[in-house]
């Protein structure tokens, strides 16, 4: 046991991480709300702007795998802050459709503004396994912006 403990240790030391096998699992949809509500308490406190800094540096509280949170301007659509795809911030992509022709964005938007927060399913990109891929993300309307922290179906 003790050589077990001092080998945990100098792994550690070597800035290896020591996991429970749960920590690798797929995430679930409690996952998702989870992160989105971080988010949303997150904006609340230190506002917007910084969320938007958090999202784009990559934090690893909001950005876990492929489980992260991405933010849009629910009056303008446009993209505010993703920490996958860099290349969408700042563009209006409302009305470009998913692999299937969905218009998920305009559907996040319009969910967003009706009832404040839910789930919508489209095709996306998994940045884990770079296949378009199911997903249902859920969206969280904090004042005039949406979180959107979504997960991948198997």
């Amino acid at each position: 046991m003790k050589r077990i403990l001092i080998a945990a240790l100098l792994c550690l030391s070597a800035g290896a991480t020591v996991s429970p096998a749960w920590a690798s699992a797929e995430p679930t949809e409690k996952d998702a709300i989870a992160m989105a509500e971080r988010g949303a308490a997150f904006i609340k406190a230190n506002g917007k702007d910084e969320m938007m800094k958090k999202i784009s540096a990559k934090d690893p509280e909001f950005l876990q795998g492929s489980l992260y949170v991405d933010m849009r301007d629910i009056n303008t659509g446009i993209v505010l802050a993703h920490p996958v795809n860099s290349a969408i911030v700042g563009k209006d992509l409302t009305d470009v459709p998913d692999a299937n022709g969905k218009k998920y964005r305009r559907e996040i938007i319009e969910l967003a503004a009706k009832k404040g927060k839910g789930w919508v399913d489209y095709m996306y990109k998994n940045p884990t396994t770079g296949k378009i891929e199911p997903k249902t993300t859920y969206i969280l309307r904090v004042g005039d912006v949406v979180l959107e922290a979504g997960i991948y179906k198997k």
